[in-house]
C-alpha cells in the first residue's frame, strides 16, 4: 500500500465532513470510533452518532464543522505538515488541519492539530480514532487551577 492511497482516502473522509455527507462519513469511519475534540469537551467521544448529529445540523444551517464562517460561506481545508506512518494494515496520519472560510470581511483560517488512526479491514480503510489538540500554546494547567 502506498502513502498516496492513504492520503486519497483521508481527503475523501475529511471532505465528507466538510460536505456534511453522513453517508460517506459512515462509509469511511468505524462504528466504534473514538475521538478527542478539545474545543467541544475534554472527554472522549465514542461512536458515529455525535458527528452524524452535528453534520445533519450543519447541513440544515449551511455551515461546515470546525469553520469560522457563516451559512453558505465558501470553505476549504488544507493539511499542513502531513505525515503518514504505516504499520501493516494500520496507518496514522498527523497534520495541522487548516479550515479557510471566505466572508465579506475576508478569509478566516481556523486550525488545530490532528492525528487520525486508520485500519484496513476487508480491503477498505476506516478511521478508528481521532485526536485533536490546539494549534497554539495552551497552558499545561487550566487557569482556574492556577488561581486556587
Amino acid at each position: 500500500m502506498s502513502n498516496d492511497e492513504i492520503i486519497t482516502f483521508l481527503k475523501k473522509h475529511l471532505q465528507s465532513i466538510q460536505n456534511n455527507d453522513t453517508l460517506t462519513y459512515a462509509e469511511t469511519t468505524a462504528e466504534d470510533l473514538t475521538l478527542y475534540e478539545w474545543w467541544i469537551t475534554p472527554h472522549r467521544i465514542d461512536g458515529l452518532h455525535f458527528h452524524e448529529f452535528m453534520m445533519t445540523s450543519n447541513a440544515e444551517r449551511g455551515t461546515v464543522f470546525g469553520s469560522e464562517g457563516k451559512a453558505k460561506s465558501p470553505t476549504r481545508f488544507d493539511l499542513s505538515n502531513l505525515r503518514i506512518q504505516v504499520y501493516g494494515d494500520t496507518a496514522i496520519a498527523s497534520y495541522t488541519l487548516l479550515i479557510s472560510t471566505a466572508s465579506p470581511e475576508g478569509v478566516k483560517v481556523a486550525s488545530h492539530n490532528e492525528s487520525r488512526v486508520m485500519i484496513k479491514q476487508g480491503g477498505a480503510w476506516k478511521v478508528v480514532h481521532v485526536h485533536k489538540s490546539p494549534a497554539w500554546q495552551a497552558p499545561h494547567i487550566p487557569s482556574e487551577q492556577i488561581s486556587k
